[in-house]
């Protein structure tokens, strides 16, 4: 007895030692926003005061602010547990316990989910907790975007006055573009936990992967006028969810139910969030073995410290902290409630294997494997390398053909993928063709195989496929002094290649057609670098083969300007590209995460300088010294005056080039001057019974006239400069349901004949606007160009295949 009163009077000396977050920060949470500083200071301090909790940094964002995560557990062995739980997921026995991941503010102006945690790592470090925490491990991450959150809280604060104004209307409650939800380059990191395409999700990842928690939670907020959603989740379930996962969250949800209910809270399940597309923070999570959960608090960015909403309630930050602490305390006690049954069902998962095909394959241009295969790593997926042979199975490519049941010829070096591993669920998720949508009111894309990412040929196999065989080869670099160096163009790590030559000078010829030299093929498109042309290039040949190894692409001497097969070198048929002057229209009204794309692309990618304009402030003289002006989707058509229109074509005239997508090419079409005509619904149905619409029906009728997401094979003139290095056909990921004409007196480069998809989700009236549409074209204007991307080939940075149609479009076209 008297060793217990010692024990519990030693726990609670320890955990006075800890400070609430007013007394650390001087201020109640929810009188003010935290800045991410603050945040960190008192993260620390908890873990440097509280035996329980155990802190580390895990990386780093673009703009230098630490990434941190607190594990909080009581007397368990903290590393048995995680060992037990890795050797559960590779299919040998049941974790000692389960993890609990809470993950906070991933889109930055959600942001009471950071003050939320604050408040939540006090609480667990306190003693009401040591009996919960005995039987389950916490994680929780306070905040996975601290650039968007800063960049919220800094605005907020320089808006408000020294009271909250909670009319909706103040000026504190419209954020500024681009507001706080994206991280530095204007990425969603919720739409980023499968591909990894941002700096703080590859920091994440590894670690995640080394816990493996059995439930995770992903808090964020939605508009003022909704109440508090927390799960279960709305259909569509992806149908790899499995029926104890959707237990355990009606379980959790029924528990956050009985809180809210005692506390007159209002609150709804089941509708709006889906667990279908596979990056998010719910479903990611779930993939991967965990009964994943999003929450979502009303508030987000038009809130600030006190809004009142469409009910005459004033909706106060502290308000909005209180529910969040409440669902996720919950979450953590009910789990320990069912600590048992929640390892043990993490266990099964984990040793069953997946239904449907036993094995994928993956097969191509070696350099989009190699990128196929730096995925799966970070991703932990293992795969192996095809000896060859034949295959049977669906059939599907990245450009060689639709969707077919059939055999493949298996290429030695194939990628495979087996389902047989402890990421083999992950794994069919990324693979399989097309996963089975039962509901088509959906909240996102609806398709993403990886074989259509990459723009590979591919097989869903029924059967195992052999591995052992070759890799593909390390990128070679020749020596001596060649007569020239040639390179494929086949590849978007080809790209990287291409534009760290021309940041450094160096003069390229881009090869109009396929040639034969030393006896080695080489395509259209491919990079031809001579010494002449090159004379004022310092250290020509190490410039050369630094870009190749930075790249990680091969280059081949050329002993001799003379095709064995093709157009020579010199011939006056090959182009010539130097570096281009590259600007973009930038903020308002581009579509934050569309001059992403392009940002990251050109930032992050390949590593080229582009100068960005501001939109609002745009003139002529802005272009005088362009070769190339890049126009991002937005809300153009406002911007795009008369007198605006006239200033881009002349530029264009006078020998420019404009890159225009998604909405901006809709945009242009609305102009004279410009050969683009965008469908519009003449053709709809206006009969008396098309008007007799049920109110009941208006969201299931909408996806009618909806491409939420889907894949989309684009057949290309690969005789255009702008479809170099490929073979008639990509694929695209179509989001909008706008047909465009194809062009009278320009080149249709990419078309859709079908308006149905490859692969996803397509309304019947979008599939009609569809059919016979354009993609991609060019129109010649004086001795300039306008190239239209209506689909961006560069979508949420993680497809694959259309970085080199870009590439084509900002690069290679200045050659011709």
């Amino acid at each position: 007895m008297l060793r217990l009163v010692l024990f519990l009077a030693v726990a609670a000396s320890a955990s006075a030692q800890v400070p609430s977050p007013a007394e650390f920060l001087g201020y109640e949470l929810g009188d003010r926003f935290t800045r991410h500083h603050q945040m960190v200071d008192y993260v620390l301090e908890v873990g440097e005061q509280s035996p329980h909790v155990e802190v580390e940094q895990y990386g780093v964002t673009p703009e230098g602010r630490p990434l941190l995560y607190a594990v909080i557990a009581r007397d368990q062995d903290v590393e048995a547990v995680r060992q037990s739980t890795l050797e559960a997921a590779a299919g040998r026995g049941t974790p000692e316990q389960p993890v609990v991941w809470l993950s906070y503010n991933v889109h930055g102006n959600e942001a009471v989910s950071t003050e939320a945690a604050l408040e939540t790592l006090y609480r667990l470090s306190q003693p009401e907790f040591d009996a919960v925490l005995e039987d389950v491990i916490v994680i929780l991450d306070p905040c996975l975007n601290p650039d968007g959150r800063d960049r919220y809280v800094t605005g907020y604060q320089q808006r408000r006055g020294r009271t909250p104004n909670a009319d909706p209307d103040a000026r504190e409650h419209d954020e500024p573009w681009p507001g706080g939800r994206f991280n530095h380059y204007l990425f969603d990191l919720n739409r980023d936990w499968a591909w990894g395409t941002q700096p703080e999700t590859r920091a994440r990842i590894p670690l995640y992967n080394r816990w493996l928690p059995a439930v995770h939670v992903d808090f964020h907020e939605q508009g003022v006028d909704s109440p508090y959603y927390f799960a279960p989740a709305a259909e569509p379930f992806h149908p790899r969810i499995t029926p104890y996962q959707r237990e355990l969250q009606t379980a959790i949800g029924r528990a956050n139910a009985q809180v809210f209910d005692r506390n007159g809270w209002l609150y709804f399940t089941r509708e709006v969030f889906d667990l279908f597309y596979p990056a998010y923070g719910d479903t990611w999570p779930t993939f991967n073995g965990a009964t994943g959960m999003t929450y979502e608090q009303g508030g987000s960015g038009r809130a600030g410290l006190a809004i009142e909403n469409a009910e005459g309630d004033t909706l106060r930050l502290a308000n909005r902290i209180e529910h969040h602490v409440a669902s996720g305390l919950e979450t953590i006690r009910t789990t320990a409630r069912n600590a048992d049954r929640v390892a043990s069902e993490f266990a099964t998962y984990f040793q069953t294997r997946p239904e449907g095909a036993r094995a994928y394959v993956a097969q191509g241009d070696p350099g989009r494997l190699r990128a196929l295969a730096d995925l799966l790593d970070f991703q932990g997926v293992a795969y192996g390398w095809a000896r060859g042979g034949s295959a049977s199975g669906v059939r599907y490519g990245g450009g060689l053909g639709d969707e077919e049941t059939g055999r493949l010829e298996v290429e030695p070096g194939a990628l495979v993928v087996s389902t047989d591993q402890p990421k083999g669920q992950l794994a069919a998720v990324l693979f399989e063709p097309e996963p089975a949508l039962v509901d088509s009111v959906t909240y996102d894309a609806t398709a993403w195989a990886l074989p259509y990412v990459y723009g590979l040929e591919g097989l869903a196999s029924d059967l195992e496929v052999v591995t052992g065989g070759p890799a593909p080869a390390e990128a070679t670099v020749p020596s001596g002094r060649p007569y020239a160096y040639v390179a494929d163009w086949s590849s978007p790590a080809d790209a990287q290649l291409l534009a760290a030559l021309l940041r450094h000078g160096v003069g390229v010829r881009v090869m109009p057609e396929p040639f034969e030299s030393g006896g080695r093929q080489f395509g259209r498109g491919a990079l031809v670098v001579t010494r002449t042309g090159n004379a004022g290039v310092d250290g020509f040949d190490a410039v050369v083969l630094e870009a190749a190894q930075t790249s990680g692409r091969s280059m081949y001497p050329l002993a001799s300007g003379f095709a064995d097969a093709g157009v020579d070198v010199g011939s006056n048929q090959v182009g010539f590209v130097r570096e281009p002057r590259i600007a973009v229209l930038a903020d308002s009204p581009s579509s934050p995460t569309a001059l992403g794309e392009i940002w990251h692309y050109f930032d992050a990618v390949v590593d080229y300088p582009a100068t960005f304009l501001t939109s609002e402030d745009f003139s002529a003289s802005d272009l005088d010294e362009m070769d190339v002006l890049v126009m991002p989707d937005g809300r153009w058509r406002g911007w795009l005056t008369d007198s605006r229109a006239e200033t881009i074509r002349d530029w264009v005239r006078n020998g420019g080039r404009l890159v225009a997508l998604e909405d901006a090419v809709t945009a242009l079409g609305r102009k004279d001057g410009f050969d683009l005509e965008v469908a519009d619904d003449a053709d709809a149905d206006t009969s008396a019974d098309a008007r007799l619409r049920r109110y009941g029906d208006r969201t299931r009728e909408s996806v009618t006239d909806d491409v939420p997401g889907a894949v989309y094979r684009v057949a290309l003139d690969d005789s255009h400069p702008l479809a170099y290095g490929y073979d008639g056909s990509m694929y695209v990921l179509k989001r909008q349901a706008e047909g465009v004409q194809f062009l009278e007196d320009g080149w249709n480069v990419g078309v859709v004949r079908s308006g149905a998809p490859t692969a996803g989700f397509a309304g019947v009236e979008a599939q009609a606007k569809l059919e016979d549409s354009l993609v991609f074209g060019v129109e010649e204007i004086g001795r300039g160009s306008v190239v239209y991307l209506v689909d961006s080939p560069l979508f949420r940075g993680f497809w694959v295949d259309g970085r080199l149609l870009f590439a084509n479009a900002v690069f290679t076209m200045g050659a011709f």
